[in-house]
């Protein structure tokens, strides 16, 4: 933002986008217009992380504990464009998209630093891995759970395959004026691209609260 000379601006995204916008809209208020984020409050810790979740629920991290691995890392490196077809699969299993349509964001997987990066992220997640020491101070914040004091949007696909929280589980975390949509259809966990009108209308409609 600072670099486009954007002051202030309506931030917007899911998963690791929904992540990083709710971070920008609870640390930096005043550059945050709105917020709309699929998934709702996903704002972490390694620390959370360490607490244990049912089976079930940890079940559906398994490719977390496959990227803890050096075998997970050299399985991902080699099969990263199956991997990551399997994973679109799962998260959005009514989604019948073409393989064009998985192609076109495959193609972004085939740099030098995808593989360093996703399994730095997930191993970070688990404590596995040290994360940048400049930033110690906005992970501490963070540790925290900060509320987000925007005016917000929260979305969530009625067939989301990934592991997400329920919307009653953190519409506490959102003290400005606020509203949850199920989108229906079918909408996987890829909403944004699988539900296109329903995501960009959200955003036209939390500018005019």
């Amino acid at each position: 933002m600072d670099a486009l000379k954007i002051d202030k601006a309506i931030v917007a995204g899911f998963d690791w986008g929904a992540r990083t916008a709710d971070i920008i809209a609870a640390l930096w208020p005043e550059r945050c217009r709105a917020l709309v984020s699929v998934s709702g409050y996903l704002i972490g810790s390694p620390e959370a992380g360490k607490a244990p979740l049912p089976p079930k629920a940890e079940l559906q991290w398994w490719y977390q504990f496959y990227f803890a691995t050096e075998r997970g890392q050299e399985g991902y490196e080699k099969y990263r464009h199956d991997f990551s077809k399997l994973i679109w699969q799962l998260a959005s299993p009514k989604w019948n998209f073409d393989d064009a349509t998985f192609d076109r964001s495959a193609a972004s997987f085939e740099n030098p630093d995808d593989v360093k990066i996703g399994i730095h992220n997930y191993r970070w997640r688990q404590g596995l891995a040290d994360g940048e020491t400049k930033f110690d101070d906005l992970e501490k914040r963070l540790a925290k759970s900060p509320v987000i004091t925007v005016p917000t949007i929260t979305l969530e696909g009625d067939a989301n395959g990934a592991p997400h929280p329920d919307s009653s589980a953190y519409a506490n975390k959102f003290t400005g004026k606020y509203a949850h949509r199920i989108i229906q259809g079918g909408i996987g966990h890829n909403l944004p691209q699988e539900a296109p009108h329903d995501f960009a209308q959200a955003i036209v409609d939390v500018d005019r609260n």
